[in-house]
Parts: structure tokens; C-alpha cells; sequence
């Protein structure tokens, strides 16, 4: 990152999400906690959103960063393995160890997991991970305050010098092993064109005449349950009729493909259909014994761009219930609130009001 910021007076912005994301992958994979024949580990931090900038005016240099952190892990207890989440809803630049929150879900659960499982999490585990989120400002501030000012021996203002001086961590103070692009300016993985205008909730159709502009993609994560085995729900995505019932329109097919489902009433790998009046499109992408791997976009993005839907269906029999694990890829930024309201609106609450498959709130 190039500053051309005589006496670093003016204000530089720097955004870090792409950067905080690696960090939290490097710091909090592998973070591990066993108490007798239970153990359990991090296997990897399945998204970081939200807000994530390093700020510098008058040579004073600041962090203002506010995110939401979902990480997985899996573990075994007297032989029986199990997986599951730990969600932190705010990990922000103001926030006190004791003020971070964790929820954790546990996959497949039953009430022998919930004793020993979710105690170890919240006694040996979360002290780990808020010793790592109040490392995180520092660390922050220590890796990208330098690339966003001019250097000290080219300021001649005495008091923007001492800001800077001031506010700087100093090298090595504090200060963790950096991932190995931290001297990169935070980028995402994907870009891709999408319309200018602002995005609204539901499935809105696309307008004409629309610009579009180069934007970044992000992750969500979501673990929705229902009160039905897991085979039925995962029925009820890939079953025609049933799509059609509980999102109250026609299934449009748009390409017939080559899997189990082919022809059938069933849709398999390579289907493609549209929902709502062809504001939703989908691909089938494939299906397993307890997962299925979908291609989606609403009809307004960019021609031809789809986001990437994984859903595992993880059923619990002691408890009735199935918890749906999704990982959702290749999000246009600026459209997340939007997708999310859409899936758990006219997914989720429409297959439980439609089915009854579970409470709605």
C-alpha cells in the first residue's frame, strides 16, 4: 500500500477483513481442550464478517473493527466421534475478555454430548479463544500501522511525530506471528461484477438499464433445525413437488442433467430449474448419502454468477431433530443480509410452516 500523506496529516483508511481472516485461521485452528476420555479440537474458522479497518490521521493510528467469528471443530468422547460449532456473535475493537459470547451447537447431539461436550468447550476451550481475540487488536495495529503512514524521519510536525510515535506498538511488543500475507492488502478470493443499485430483501426481479461495478464475494455461515428425520428434509430439497409446495410456485425446469435424478420427480446432479417466478435459480450440483451441493443466484446479480450452497444434514434420533450444517460460498458483498432473510424466510420458515416441520417464531 503506497501513502503519499505529507506529515501524515491527511486520514488513510486501510481495510484488514481479508487479513483478519487468515489471522483467526492461523490462531484458532488446532486450539485443542481433553478432560479424561473426552477431546476436541479446532478444525477450521468458517467465517469472519463484518468490519475490519486500520485508520491513521495526524499521525495517530487506531483499529475499528466489529465481527462475528463462526469456527468448527470435531472430537471423540470414549470412542464416539462428534463435530460441531462455536459461534462468537462480536468480537469488536472496545470489547473486554468477559464481554464475548459463545454459542455452541453440537452436531448429531445427544444429552450425554451436552454434559461432557459443551462443559469442556466453555471451561478449557473459550478461555483460549478470548485470549486469542484480545490479541487480535494489537497484532492488528503492529502489522499495518507502518504501510499506511510515511515514515517518522519524513514528518517535520512535531505534534503529528509524537502521535505517531505515541500510538505505534512498538516491534515486538505483544506481537504474534503474522500470516504469511500480512504485508498484502486484504483481498478476497473471488471478484465479480454485480449491480449498482441497492440491494433489497426478497426475491426481487432484475431491472433494466442496471450498471454494474467490481466487488468482493464473503462467506455465511447458518445452522437452522427441524423437528423430521434428516432423509425427509433432504427429500424436501431435491423432491418437485415439494419445492413447489412450500415456496408456492412453479418449478421451471432449465436443463435436465445426467444424474439419479434425471427425469424423474427427484431432481439429481446437473438439474437447473428457477423458483418464484424466475427470481431464483438453482443447480444441482450433487447429491450424498446425508449432504447436497447446490450452485444459486437471485436474478439480479451479474449474468451467470452463482453462489455456492453445501448443506449436511445432521440427524439427532434422541432428540428428534435434524440441524442443518450449510456453508454458504461466493456471497456478493453487500448481498448477505439480503440472501440470508430469503433463505430463512421462504426456505426455512416456509418448509416448517408447510410440512411442520418444527416451531416458528
Amino acid at each position: 500500500m503506497v501513502v503519499h500523506n505529507p506529515n501524515n496529516w491527511h486520514w488513510v483508511d486501510k481495510n484488514c477483513l481479508g487479513w483478519a481472516r487468515e489471522y483467526f485461521q492461523e490462531k484458532l485452528v488446532g486450539l485443542a481442550a481433553q478432560e479424561g476420555d473426552c477431546q476436541l479440537s479446532v478444525t477450521s474458522v468458517k467465517t469472519v464478517d463484518g468490519d475490519c479497518e486500520v485508520s491513521q490521521r495526524k499521525g495517530k493510528v487506531i483499529s475499528l473493527f466489529d465481527l462475528k467469528i463462526v469456527l468448527a471443530y470435531d472430537g471423540e468422547l470414549a470412542g464416539d466421534k462428534f463435530e460441531g460449532t462455536v459461534s462468537v456473535p462480536e468480537v469488536a475493537f472496545d470489547s473486554d475478555p468477559e464481554d464475548y459470547q459463545f454459542v455452541v451447537t453440537i452436531f448429531q447431539e445427544t444429552s450425554k454430548l451436552n454434559e461432557r461436550v459443551k462443559p469442556l468447550i466453555r471451561e478449557r476451550l473459550v478461555p483460549q479463544l478470548r485470549s486469542a481475540f484480545q490479541q487480535f487488536g494489537p497484532d492488528l495495529l503492529t502489522t499495518h500501522s507502518s504501510d499506511i503512514q510515511v515514515g517518522a524521519d519524513q514528518v517535520s510536525s512535531t505534534f503529528t511525530r509524537a502521535n505517531q510515535e505515541a500510538s505505534v506498538p512498538v516491534a515486538g511488543a505483544s506481537q504474534a506471528k503474522a500470516p504469511a500475507s500480512a504485508q498484502s492488502t486484504a483481498k478476497s478470493s473471488t471478484q465479480v461484477q454485480k449491480p449498482v443499485e441497492k440491494a433489497t430483501s426478497g426475491a426481487s426481479a432484475s431491472k433494466p438499464g442496471t450498471t454494474s461495478r467490481v466487488v468482493n464475494t464473503s462467506s455465511m455461515h447458518l445452522e437452522p433445525s427441524f423437528n423430521v428425520p434428516a432423509a425427509e428434509l433432504q427429500r424436501t430439497f431435491l423432491d418437485r413437488m415439494r419445492l413447489q409446495q412450500f415456496s408456492r410456485s412453479e418449478l421451471r425446469m432449465l436443463h435436465s442433467g445426467s444424474g439419479s435424478g434425471a427425469g424423474g420427480e427427484t431432481l439429481g446432479e446437473g438439474d437447473e430449474y428457477e423458483l418464484f417466478g424466475g427470481n431464483v435459480r438453482t443447480r444441482v450440483v450433487s447429491v450424498g448419502d446425508s449432504s447436497i451441493k447446490l450452485q444459486w443466484r437471485l436474478s439480479d446479480w451479474t449474468p451467470e454468477w452463482f453462489s455456492e450452497l453445501s448443506i449436511e444434514f445432521h440427524e439427532s434420533q434422541e432428540y428428534h431433530e435434524t440441524k442443518l450444517k450449510i456453508t454458504w460460498d461466493k456471497i456478493p458483498v453487500g448481498q448477505e443480509d439480503r440472501v440470508r432473510q430469503n433463505f430463512e424466510e421462504y426456505y426455512v420458515r416456509a418448509i416448517k410452516l408447510t410440512f411442520g416441520f418444527g416451531a416458528v417464531l
